[in-house]
């Protein structure tokens, strides 16, 4: 497999803008995985076919169960500086629930074993919403994240996907339903005890202490261009959205034989600004005039002024002239205020 990526490294490398890259993401699946030696030869290919910056965010993907002093000792001898652990609840009644194969006193064993580690830069993902967790629990979790000295959270309100599982047993009544007024009440616990702790809430569901955003993510909320390699990864050129098959066997196949395997969706005008408006309304930052000017053209800038003056009267937007976002009380309703926004 990481021979494939390589190849396809090599086949795509022309598809990014010529500057250093100042982010990678080791991610999907479990890519803790990977030895030493599959790992450099990972960031060979990628040093072979572009220029990194200095100071680049590294991030991997981690489990729990995943995290040893074994497989420590070899991501130390990578570039690796970040990692990104799935930790999700520190309470194993959730972690059941949600069908997870570590246990809770793994997630925070495992958060300290990275810290000794010398790994400062850590985030975790933590979900709420679900029927186990209790609104004191999730105050715990939070807590949690304080005492462990983590700078950044992402916290995601359990969904219920169409034709999952999830789906099917709810429907059977085999599961509760999903509670959505204590969703939106351990969302305002979220951003009130988080924000007591010193994190910013500097994207819907993400929190950052110090300012440590994750360079990688937010270059997906300001709509720059990205290059996602190996099976299901997704890419963006700015014009473009492209995505790979998802058979791991077919994708060596193919990749082996110089083919790429992937699918694309060419994007209209009215397409890419109404992802922009909703990505960018998202973060603190907002949406930049400059750049809709830039990439959609002065007509459309001129009909979106349009669009955001009643929020703008109602105290939901704010347009400094440079820039456009929602104020902290609307920031919740990003994705409907995005939405009245959209051209057809």
């Amino acid at each position: 497999m990481v021979k494939a990526i390589s190849l396809e490294i090599e086949l795509r490398k022309h598809e990014l803008p010529n500057k250093p890259l100042n982010s990678i993401y080791i991610g999907g699946g479990t890519p803790s995985i990977l030895n030493e030696s599959l790992l450099n030869d990972l960031f060979e290919s990628i040093n072979n076919n572009f220029e990194i910056e200095k100071n680049a965010e590294i991030t991997i993907e981690a489990n729990p169960d995943d995290i040893t002093t074994e497989k420590l000792h070899a991501i130390k001898k990578t570039p690796v500086n970040r990692f990104s652990m799935g930790v999700q609840s520190f309470f194993d009644d959730d972690l059941i629930w949600m069908n997870r194969a570590h246990k809770a006193h793994e997630a925070e064993d495992s958060i300290k074993l990275v810290q000794d580690f010398g790994f400062n830069k850590i985030s975790i993902d933590l979900i709420y919403g679900g029927p186990t967790l209790l609104n004191q629990n999730w105050i715990k979790n939070l807590a949690k994240v304080n005492k462990l000295g983590l700078n950044h959270v992402s916290a995601y309100c359990l969904t219920v996907e169409p034709k999952t599982a999830l789906q099917s047993q709810i429907f059977k009544g085999k599961l509760p339903a999903l509670d959505e007024e204590k969703a939106a009440k351990q969302f305002e616990i979220l951003v009130n005890q988080l924000g007591e702790y010193g994190f910013e809430q500097y994207e819907i569901s993400n929190f950052a202490r110090n300012q440590e955003y994750a360079v990688h993510n937010t270059s997906y909320w300001q709509n720059e261009p990205y290059l996602g390699v190996g099976p299901s990864a997704h890419s963006f050129n700015g014009k473009q959205r492209s995505w790979n098959i998802a058979n791991n066997q077919l994708y060596m196949k193919q990749i082996v034989s110089g083919k790429l395997s992937l699918e694309i969706e060419n994007l209209t005008l009215e397409n890419s600004i109404n992802e922009y408006i909703m990505t960018g309304l998202r973060t603190i930052w907002g949406c930049n005039w400059q750049i809709i000017n830039t990439r959609f053209g002065i007509q459309l800038a001129k009909i979106l002024k349009q669009k955001i003056e009643p929020y703008i009267i109602k105290q939901k937007i704010i347009d400094n002239g440079k820039s456009f976002k929602l104020t902290p009380q609307a920031f919740i309703l990003a994705d409907g205020i995005a939405s009245d926004l959209f051209f057809d």
